[in-house]
């Protein structure tokens, strides 16, 4: 066994990554960090290392448990790392699962006809109290 792996090789083979060029284009892009530091995809890990990953809206934590290069199935994955993630950041992404359909991301489509209705009760005013929205358009008061 090797001491050392290339971080785009490790984050792939521990399964963080579904492909070894997604794990690098996050890499290149800030999302990795060990240690507070960006770090280039030919960084090379040690085991006990703590490496953060940035999947918004949560960052996630692992800590290096065995150095490897070649993809493992995923019932070996607890033996090359260990979850360390904080469990404020579980919450945060529970959050973003059940507010999800009012901050759609760009790009994302047009929502779907339940995501449109519950987007509509939502917005709805008698949702915020106010059950008769048009009174203020009268013709009495004239």
């Amino acid at each position: 066994m090797q001491d050392t792996a290339r971080i785009d090789k490790w984050l792939w083979a521990a399964r963080i990554f579904k492909t070894r060029s997604i794990a690098a284009d996050a890499i290149k892009n800030g999302r990795v960090t060990i240690g507070g530091v960006n770090v280039k995809p030919s960084r090379l890990v040690k085991a006990g290392e703590v490496i953060d990953v940035k999947k918004p809206p949560v960052t996630y934590s692992f800590r290096v448990l065995k150095t490897i290069e070649q993809r493992v199935g995923a019932k070996l994955v607890p033996e090359v790392l260990e979850n360390v993630t904080d469990p404020k950041q579980y919450e945060l992404l529970e959050m973003a699962r059940i507010s999800g359909f009012v901050d759609r991301a760009r790009g994302t489509g047009r929502p779907t006809k339940k995501e449109r209705r519950a987007i509509d009760s939502f917005t709805d005013p008698a949702f915020f109290g106010f059950e008769d929205e048009f009174d203020f358009f009268d013709d009495d008061d004239e």
